[in-house]
């Protein structure tokens, strides 16, 4: 049995199913999630703003037309809000890492890894907000650089362009790790 088309689940939220919604929820909530806090950098921000998407898309589920993918329409949705939020000068905490130590490597690696990690997720916190958009949707989340731009409301060179600074930027933080 094939699981439902996210088109058709929204359809059938459009027409009151309560169920239909909550499967969409279902299943993009932990990347929804996953993208507000790459770009805030706050647990529980990144959670407020994760259910603020999910509440926009349901509010605004009869208007919904699939012209892209419901992935690129959520994330888009996330993007804005966090970009939002960040333009407002909420702090960006350090939050603990998305990345869990290895169990089988030894307790020296692992505080390398872990050290790495807080510098990575420290680097990408103090980029421009849209350069830090950019960084996540295309190397965290794998979107295209077409998607990218949709889910940026922007143009693919200018996608681009922003990925080009962020990793220089980037580079140039991290270059202690760097072999």
């Amino acid at each position: 049995m094939s699981l439902p088309s996210d088109p058709s689940l929204m359809h059938a939220a459009a027409n009151g199913d309560w169920a239909a919604f909550e499967q969409l929820v279902e299943r993009y909530q932990a990347e929804a999630w996953r993208v507000a806090y790459r770009l805030v950098s706050d647990r529980h921000a990144a959670e407020d703003l994760a259910q603020e998407a999910f509440l926009r898309v349901f509010q605004a589920r009869e208007r919904y037309r699939p012209s892209a993918s419901f992935r690129t329409y959520l994330a888009r949705i996330v993007v804005r809000l966090c970009l939002d939020y960040l333009r407002k000068g909420r702090p960006a905490p350090a939050g603990d890492s998305l990345h869990p130590a290895d169990p089988s490597a030894s307790p020296a690696s692992q505080a390398e890894e872990a050290e790495r990690a807080r510098a990575v997720e420290r680097a990408i916190a103090g980029l421009p907000p849209k350069q830090r958009a950019a960084i996540v949707l295309r190397y965290y989340e794998g979107l295209s650089g077409r998607e990218s731009a949709t889910v940026m409301g922007t143009s693919v060179k200018a996608v681009e362009r922003l990925l080009a600074r962020g990793r220089a930027a980037l580079f140039e933080q991290l270059d202690r790790f760097l072999p």
